[in-house]
């Protein structure tokens, strides 16, 4: 990755999620990564909406709603995921 894509969770946490079709999933309230890597592999969600309630996604041990890294399309005002890729 080039030096100029590269985003320190500071910079991402708290950002609103939404799918490209603009729905609202929540917040980013932490990040999960692989601690050998440094790898980022899922956000984990902070005040979520009711829809990303109703769809039975991935939690953690504390029942935090996991979203795949692998889903982020774009990252700017917004963190925009493909909502194919979490379903």
């Amino acid at each position: 990755m080039a030096e100029e894509e590269k985003k320190f969770s500071r910079q991402i946490i708290g950002k609103t999620v939404v799918s490209k079709t603009g729905k609202r999933f929540g917040e980013v309230g932490d990040v999960a990564f692989e601690t050998k890597s440094g790898e980022l592999v899922h956000l984990v969600l902070s005040k979520t909406t009711p829809y990303t309630e109703k769809l039975q996604l991935e939690k953690d041990k504390s029942g935090s709603i996991l979203i795949p890294y692998s889903a982020v399309i774009a990252i700017g005002d917004f963190m925009v995921v493909a909502e194919e890729d979490i379903l």
